[in-house]
């Protein structure tokens, strides 16, 4: 990997980013988190012991990597402040390890009351948020109405401003029918939980222009996947930040020319958490057999994830806009025992075909995905050989494998596919949820 490296997932989200930094954070000096808030559920399996992580950056199982949380994440103290207590009860020392930004905009209540009335208000339309405040929060960003940790660290300003805001925000929620925010309750929950925070606050924009100026290791993690971008998503079936690694530059403060790899984790099949279109969903008993084999249920939200079989269309989109510059493939131990197994390589709508770039959410509810692609010019049939509509499946236990060739023929067989279709190379194999469970290319 570069000096500068970028983690991003290439899908719905839970392709196993959490796992993929943990690796690389082995020999990462600093390990920062760019944007999104406690929405991101990133889990590690170190010893047989789960970690499940929402704020802190992944590599903080790494004694090395530094972690940083930098201004373009939206914070809520009682969740930072649990995963700080989750680590120092488990022996692991944040002091000198985690920075976070005072620029970083805070999730305070009622964003989360104001997320869940909005989101009773639309109904049978509702968008399948987290309730996590996530969205009113980065609303209030754009707005001018944002509370930050630079407010926090004034005890007397955050209090006036908390005030102001909360009576605002309680005439809005009660006109929805939601639950009013109790003022002066969470004041007192505040002011506790600011002082678990405050010891970490720092530069973070002078930490990483000298660990730059030093040529030092820098992951950046992404928290939600490129398809939830909220300019590249079917919106409004998205996140409320930007996921692509252009967001560096605005969420950490680091020029986009410094980055070097970027690095596209990409799970070997298809899942989601909430609402929005999935082309290539599973609804059958297959789908749930996958969702079960898989255990896909949300880290943040515990809600069974949606599942479907590889969309390597709206991969092939994620991987351009990103700028993906290798790919690393996770969970493709789960599939095995499947006989077949399919791969939507475009989608169709009316009898055309039609690109993923093209498609907003009504059309991506109503196209058919295509598992067969038929090749015509001499550079297709050069690069995909063969045309496959359905891969024959494998049996083998993959998980104690460490080189490709031993893979079984038929998992090489797909895996080639996906990376011959995609033209990028994949350097990094995940073969389960163990950080040993890996294969190196």
């Amino acid at each position: 990997m570069d000096t500068i490296s970028v983690i991003a997932g290439m899908q719905w989200g839970d392709e196993g980013k959490g796992k993929i930094v943990d690796l690389l954070s082995e020999n990462a000096n600093y390990v920062v988190r760019f944007h999104g808030g406690n929405n991101a559920g990133h889990t590690i399996v170190v010893q047989g012991k789960k970690y499940p992580l929402h704020l802190i950056p992944s590599g903080v199982l790494q004694p090395k990597a530094k972690c940083v949380i930098a201004n373009g994440v939206v914070v809520d103290l009682e969740v930072l402040t649990s995963e700080i207590k989750m680590f120092e009860s488990d022996g692991i020392k944040l002091n000198n390890r985690l920075f976070i930004s005072e620029r970083c905009h805070l999730i305070l209540p009622y964003h989360k009351a104001l997320d869940i009335a909005y989101e009773n208000a639309r109904g049978k339309k509702k968008l399948g948020t987290t309730a996590r405040g996530i969205g009113p929060c980065y609303a209030d960003k754009v707005s001018y109405n944002g509370i930050r940790i630079y407010e926090l660290k004034d005890w007397e300003l955050f209090r006036e401003k908390f005030i102001f805001q909360t009576k605002i925000k309680n005439k809005i929620i009660k006109s929805l029918g939601g639950t009013t925010v109790d003022i002066e309750r969470e004041l007192e929950k505040i002011s506790k939980l600011r002082k678990n925070i405050l010891i970490f606050v720092a530069d973070t924009y002078q930490l990483l222009q000298k660990a730059i100026l030093e040529k030092k290791k820098i992951l950046m993690e992404g928290a939600q996947a490129i398809m939830l971008d909220v300019d590249f998503s079917p919106y409004p079936f998205s996140t409320g930040s930007n996921t692509i690694p252009g967001a560096v530059n605005t969420g950490a403060g680091i020029p986009v020319q410094k980055i070097g790899d970027i690095l596209g984790v990409v799970k070997a099949y298809t899942s989601r958490v909430g609402g929005g279109p999935l082309p290539t969903e599973l609804t059958d008993k297959l789908g749930e057999e996958i969702r079960e084999k898989g255990k896909e249920f949300g880290t943040t939200t515990g809600r069974p994830r949606r599942v479907g079989w590889l969309d390597l269309e709206a991969v092939k989109f994620a991987c351009q806009v990103s700028g993906a510059t290798e790919i690393a493939i996770t969970k493709i131990d789960i599939l095995s025992g499947f006989s077949k197994i399919k791969i939507c390589t475009g989608y169709k709508l009316n009898g055309k075909s039609i690109p993923y770039s093209s498609c907003g959410y009504q059309e991506l509810a109503k196209l058919t995905p295509i598992y067969k692609r038929s090749l015509k010019t001499s550079f297709e049939k050069q690069a995909f050989k063969l045309v496959y509509k359905e891969f024959s499946g494998w049996t083998e236990d993959l998980t104690n494998i460490k080189k490709f060739n031993d893979l079984p023929k038929n998992c090489q067989t797909y895996l080639k596919f996906i990376e011959n279709f995609l033209g990028i190379k994949i350097s990094l194999i995940s073969t389960g949820p163990k950080r040993e469970e890996y294969i190196k290319i």
